[in-house]
């Protein structure tokens, strides 16, 4: 697929040809109308990417096309992306095909879980990305287009057609496009990228395996721990992949809780260590108290305890919970997107060609990695 990507051409296509509906009919769309790569609008993507068309950055699963500039630039151009954007593309391809990531079992699994990018730095600004009002939602080019190409990447080059080598029973939204920024503008906390060990000036791209938003609300506590237990709350059902195969999760805090927990001269740090320490399930409770014999999801830890009454971490600790602000001003909620499970491990990748971060690293003192 990715070949015959490369090789479109318009040139020999007649002048009357309905090139949205031509596109459709190659089978290289996202189920969106996509826009035409013209010589123009490729050779200025191309140059975005410091041309080199042939050069490939990535092989992409579970097909492992090439990911070639020219394929690249192509994708981004039928997504709609400006030539500002390619940088932040680039980084999250090259993040989600980082072995840790294991984008060939994402890409093929019967769950939902999708990837999600969180973009840090000076260059979600500079590309105006939205990291306010509705930012999980539509509205914003470059939050849409960004994601969109990299699931047209995902399905063009790694070959993920659903029904074919994507077996996900149900998806979610996020398989069109799920691109975030952090508002670092407004938050009260350090951003994610600088806790992580980057300079405040850097631009990064986090990418990690997440199912859609679960809202939590709470428009009650003034105090951190009433807003962190809501949190938790969400956090501590036993229906999600984290409580029956651990992992990594995502939590965003909307502006509002932000600036309450912030206020209590609470860190980041302690937002985490709150939640790993009360967010747990009890064991008899995924195990359904053992009603259909003692049958166990091989997915499950070898080290969660086993009696009925146990009661085990969602995560297997604090640096498994990563966390960002964002939001509008107005609205006392937050998210929880539960990931999925041990299987993947999220990535922080450099935009600008700095090392990718795969392991916990703290900055206040309590941890190293």
């Amino acid at each position: 697929m990715n070949e015959a990507v490369s090789n479109l051409s318009m040139d020999r296509l007649a002048g009357d040809t309905d090139l949205v509906e031509w596109y459709f009919e190659q089978g290289f769309s996202d189920g969106f109308p996509v826009v035409p790569p013209t010589p123009e609008k490729l050779a200025a993507m191309l140059r975005a990417l410091g041309g080199d068309p042939e050069r490939v950055e990535c092989k992409v699963p579970p097909r492992w096309g090439s990911l070639s500039r020219k394929v690249l630039a192509i994708n981004m151009v039928m997504a709609g992306c400006k030539p500002e954007y390619a940088p932040v593309v680039r980084a999250a391809m090259l993040a989600l095909t980082n072995t840790a990531f294991n984008l060939n079992g994402v890409q093929a699994t019967t769950h939902m879980a999708c990837p999600l990018l969180v973009v840090n730095g000076p260059m979600a600004e500079r590309i105006g990305m939205n990291a306010g009002c509705n930012v999980f939602g539509s509205g914003n080019r470059a939050n849409a287009t960004i994601g969109r190409a990299v699931r047209m990447i995902l399905l063009n080059v790694g070959g993920a057609w659903p029904g074919e080598l994507d077996k996900s029973t149900l998806g979610h939204p996020g398989k069109y496009s799920f691109c975030i920024a952090e508002n670092e503008a407004q938050s009260p906390l350090a951003p994610y990228h600088v806790e992580k060990g980057f300079d405040a000036a850097d631009s990064t791209v986090f990418v990690i395996a997440a199912e859609a938003p679960h809202s939590v609300t709470n428009h009650q506590a003034n105090d951190a721990r009433g807003i962190l237990d809501s949190i938790v709350s969400a956090m501590s059902t036993y229906a999600h992949n984290n409580a029956v195969s651990s992992g990594h999760c995502t939590v965003v805090l909307g502006l509002e809780h932000a600036l309450t927990i912030a206020g209590q001269s609470w860190s980041r740090h302690d937002i985490r260590q709150y939640l790993w320490h009360n967010a747990q399930v009890r064991f008899g409770d995924i195990a359904f108290d053992h009603r259909y014999g003692k049958v166990y999801n091989r997915s499950l830890p070898k080290w969660y305890g086993r009696e009925l009454d146990d009661m085990n971490p969602i995560v297997p600790s604090p640096d498994n919970i990563h966390l960002f602000v964002a939001g509008g001003e107005a609205g006392r909620f937050s998210a929880f997107l539960p990931g999925w499970g041990h299987m993947s491990s999220p990535v922080l990748q450099g935009i600008d060609g700095e090392a990718p971060v795969t392991g916990p690293v703290c900055v206040d003192g309590t941890c190293f990695l």
